[in-house]
């Protein structure tokens, strides 16, 4: 369809007879922004929704760049995966963890920065000591990951205790 002209002091008077506009007033920065974090934390908390993953009662809350998850994961597992999800958000640069676990706390994974040139592979040999290791990285960041091959600089993973 495209841009339409039109003639600007043609048309309805809206704002009465006066041939002056109506004063415009800037929006509450403050207000602005607390409205874009509730967005950005309403679609995070879809984000986790949609990809399954066993928690309960998700809350999310965006400060800044900080993001706070609340809530009830079924797993251990679970926790680290709605964790690395949100926090791999653009915009997002700390996730404040509030989660609880259900099931008895299991041993915790450490947290791998994907850098320019790694591979599953690579982080594998790096944590394990083998690199035909990687399939256990991937399988314990489905389904934020949908193939080995698809890691991007800047990236969280989970990895799991060998």
């Amino acid at each position: 369809m495209g841009l339409i002209a039109f003639v600007k002091d043609a048309g309805s008077k809206l704002f009465g007879g006066k041939d002056e506009p109506a004063p415009v007033t800037q929006p509450d920065p403050q207000k602005v922004r607390e409205y874009q974090e509730r967005r950005l934390a309403a679609a995070i908390a879809q984000h986790v929704e949609t990809l399954g993953l066993g928690v309960k009662d998700l809350g999310v809350a965006v400060e800044g760049h900080t993001a706070i998850v609340t809530g009830m994961a079924d797993t251990q597992a679970d926790r680290e995966k709605v964790l690395v999800a949100v926090g791999n958000v653009h915009g997002i640069a700390e996730v404040d963890d509030r989660l609880a676990v259900a099931a008895p706390v299991e041993a915790e994974a450490t947290f791998h920065t994907v850098e320019r040139g790694d591979t599953l592979s690579k982080i594998a040999q790096k944590h394990y000591g083998k690199a035909g290791a990687y399939m256990k990285i991937f399988e314990a960041n489905k389904p934020m990951l949908s193939d080995p091959d698809k890691i991007y600089p800047g990236q969280v993973l989970r990895i799991p205790p060998a």
